[in-house]
């Protein structure tokens, strides 16, 4: 293949999204939009991806940097157009070989497949190759000014003609060049234009009037909108979400409600699977085949095993490991712990920082205890062991394989194997004194005056 280096330009500030955290940054599909654009690079075989942001960027260049750490950064120091920004990165593309590819960084939905648009064409003898699209409405996008299948202009918005903005072939956000083309063009862009800017889309004139082979490929509207405001950012979001469901639908998953299911960009689902309605699954999720997972479950940052049932009213996050046929009931909370076969929570439960052995019974209302205020410390539950209903686990503890605790016990040492623990006060009855009770607290009210 041959070698491609991707320029990513994000050094705008996106104003309209009137958020102090940047808009590259805004999440689709729990990945933040810079994050998609530079894995659709990835995807199209770049072995070397620039990054242009703004001197107020650095949260961008932080999060881009742990989601590929060989990402390079460079900075545009003056807002002075999209070919000044590109020019950034020159310490890259003045000894590059192979294509060049210089992409907006707010498209979400941008794929591998969409750079090979442009770079197939590049391939096939073109100079410059832009990607282009037909939007239902063409208003404030660059207008390709064409001759068959050649590309003799970019007509900005505003520079553009009337006749000319009836055009409904508009410039995306990909441009593509052989490297020495780009090297040879960047520097001679102007700003004679209505903005007095440095229009990298001024590189398709420079390009044909040095008699360069120009032209275009083509991509659907849904994968190349960018996001500039809130409403775009949700809209993204819901398209992000239909190619999802559909993708996971057509591996075999099924989707009791598909438009109430939301997924991470890296969600991975084995074959029959069933979800029923209203699930979130955030980032990090892994869920074997056969599993299933019941309505109002929120996952996050877990592997789920064969076979298993989750839910309803299930959240399972903070690196949860959950092994074959576990099942967790409604309103079981489970963080930061494994979860060995064939083990059950059924009801009402929180554990969190444990680990659980296999087919063990966690009753209703039992805690592990794994916070003292400062600290936490784990649980350890063995094989095969009977936790009583309303069981409070005070961290750090270890209950032995085959072991018992009594119901409403509070655990604060460790249990050896097959034994019987009981944790709380022998009961005691006081004939009368609930009437006692009462009749005091409401002489406390009748002092108040209430």
């Amino acid at each position: 293949m041959t070698e491609l280096l991707s320029i990513i330009l994000a050094a705008g500030e996106g104003t309209r999204m009137r958020s102090s955290l940047p808009k590259v940054l805004h999440p689709v599909g729990g990945l933040p939009i810079i994050g998609h654009v530079a894995r659709a690079a990835r995807e199209a075989g770049s072995s070397r991806i620039a990054l242009v942001t703004g001197p107020r960027h650095r949260a961008t260049r932080d999060t881009v940097s742990a989601l590929d750490p060989d990402v390079v950064h460079f900075e545009q120091s003056e807002a002075r157009g999209t070919g000044h920004a590109a020019a950034m990165a020159r310490q890259l593309f003045a000894d590059a070989q192979g294509y060049v590819a210089v992409v907006y960084g707010d498209h979400p939905l941008l794929r591998g497949h969409n750079f090979r648009a442009v770079l197939d064409r590049l391939d096939d003898g073109l100079d410059v190759a832009i990607l282009g699209f037909e939007p239902a409405d063409p208003t404030g996008y660059g207008r390709f000014i064409t001759e068959g299948e050649k590309l003799l202009a970019i007509r900005e918005h505003k520079d553009a003609s009337e006749d000319e903005r009836r055009i409904g072939l508009c410039n995306a956000c990909i441009l593509a060049f052989r490297a020495d083309v780009f090297r040879e063009m960047i520097d001679k862009i102007d700003s004679n234009n209505a903005q007095g800017e440095y229009y990298l889309t001024d590189m398709v004139n420079l390009a044909n009037a040095a008699g360069k082979k120009v032209g275009y490929g083509v991509a659907p509207e849904n994968d190349v909108m960018g996001v500039n405001d809130r409403s775009q950012l949700a809209r993204a979001e819901k398209l992000f979400q239909d190619l999802r469901r559909d993708d996971v639908m057509k591996a075999g998953v099924t989707l009791r409600d598909p438009e109430s299911v939301f997924f991470s960009w890296d969600t991975e689902i084995g074959r029959d699977v069933t979800i029923f309605p209203n699930v979130v699954f955030g980032p990090g999720v892994k869920i074997a085949d056969n599993a299933e997972i019941r309505a109002f479950c929120d996952i996050e940052d877990a592997v789920i095993g064969e076979g298993a049932s989750i839910g309803p009213f299930a959240r399972i996050r903070g690196g949860a490991e959950l092994g074959p046929n576990v099942h967790l009931g409604n309103f079981v909370e489970v963080k930061k712990s494994r979860i060995g076969a064939g083990t059950k929570a059924g009801h009402l439960s929180y554990l969190g920082d444990a680990e659980i052995g296999a087919e063990t019974n966690i009753g209703a209302g039992t805690i592990t205890c794994n916070y003292d205020g400062v600290n936490k410390d784990k649980t350890i539950i063995g094989d095969k062991v009977f936790i009583g209903s309303q069981t409070s686990l005070v961290a750090p503890v270890t209950i032995g394989d085959g072991a018992y605790t009594a119901s409403g016990s509070v655990i604060t040492a460790d249990v050896p194997a097959d034994a019987l623990a009981m944790g709380r006060a022998r009961q005691e009855n006081k004939p009368g004194y609930a009437l006692r009770l009462k009749e005091r607290a409401l002489a406390k009210k009748a002092a108040k005056g209430k």
